[in-house]
């Protein structure tokens, strides 16, 4: 159902810590134009957890007024699964093309309540699923097992991996197949993904570099894996940024530099002061001096 780039969006913040509704339009179209493959609002480094409901509908709204006909998804990770059923529900009436939903980011559940939860999720919302699956952030396991009892269910197209272990990709496509798209979650581990069986990108740099993780994807879907792994080291030191506490403050001051944006963030967090704004800014600049050339692609802009 979903393949290639699906940029994990950032949320934009005016001084006054509203929603910027105008700079989002801006740079969700600059995703647009570079040719990603749909949306995601609101996960981690979109700051849902710092939202209310109607400020994820209000930025899902935006999103999806930019994403035209290619998918526009939008993540629940509430800490409650009534919570999470009500903004599921919510989603849906909004025209969203699906979810990613989190297990729970607060309590970590067990297998059973695992399964229990995103089957009630999904079947509150009615649409396509994609499973995010992140044991390190969030402390809950969806292991294969899990996997395996929500295979049965046709609401779950997706797998979001982002365990940070290569060998779980391959072992869910030994396992099972074409069942579920295959998506790495896990920035500076997509050109190893994406060279195992994942049919997909859900990119965090992106925001700040679009051209170039779309031809990193392109290229290896062309199999043109040389050009691609060029592509893939120079970005590495930048998409290291993404696994880090700190990746909404990295990526928002990526940002900054590579398409003018700001680093506006709601508290607690705060923008990065001192050493490690001096140690990220200079991994960002070092890198925007040595840009490499892309190949010519065959871009997908339609929207």
């Amino acid at each position: 159902m979903w393949s290639g780039v699906m940029p994990a969006v950032t949320t934009k913040f005016t001084d006054g810590d509203e929603l910027d509704h105008a700079e989002m339009e801006r740079c969700f179209a600059l995703l647009m134009d570079a040719g990603c493959d749909g949306l995601i609002a609101c996960g981690s480094l979109g700051e849902g957890p710092m939202l209310s409901h109607d400020e994820k509908l209000e930025v899902f709204n935006t999103m999806k007024g930019v994403a035209g006909r290619k998918p526009a998804l939008l993540t629940i990770n509430e800490a409650a699964t009534r919570d999470a059923v009500s903004l599921a529900k919510r989603a849906a009436k909004a025209g969203a093309d699906g979810l990613m939903i989190v297990p729970s980011p607060i309590y970590h559940t067990n297998p059973s309540e695992t399964v229990t939860t995103l089957k009630a999720v999904a079947a509150a919302g009615g649409l396509p699923v994609m499973i995010y699956s992140n044991r390190i952030a969030y402390r809950v396991d969806v292991t294969l097992d899990i996997m395996a009892e929500l295979a049965n269910d046709d609401h779950f197209v997706a797998i979001k991996e982002s365990s940070d272990e290569i060998r779980r990709s391959i072992d869910i496509v030994n396992r099972f197949g074409d069942r579920f798209d295959l998506f790495t979650g896990v920035d500076n581990l997509a050109f190893e993904a994406l060279s195992v069986g994942a049919v997909g990108w859900i990119a965090g740099l992106v925001t700040a570099f679009p051209a170039e993780t779309v031809a990193v994807y392109q290229l290896m879907k062309a199999g043109r894996t040389a050009e691609a792994l060029t592509i893939y080291r120079w970005f590495r030191p930048l998409l290291d940024l993404d696994v880090s506490t700190n990746l909404v403050q990295n990526i928002k001051l990526a940002e900054v530099h590579a398409i003018g944006s700001n680093e506006r963030v709601r508290m607690p967090r705060q923008p990065l002061a001192g050493a490690e704004r001096v140690r990220v800014e200079k991994i960002i600049k070092d890198a925007l001096a040595t840009r490499p050339v892309l190949p010519k692609l065959s871009i997908d802009k339609a929207a």
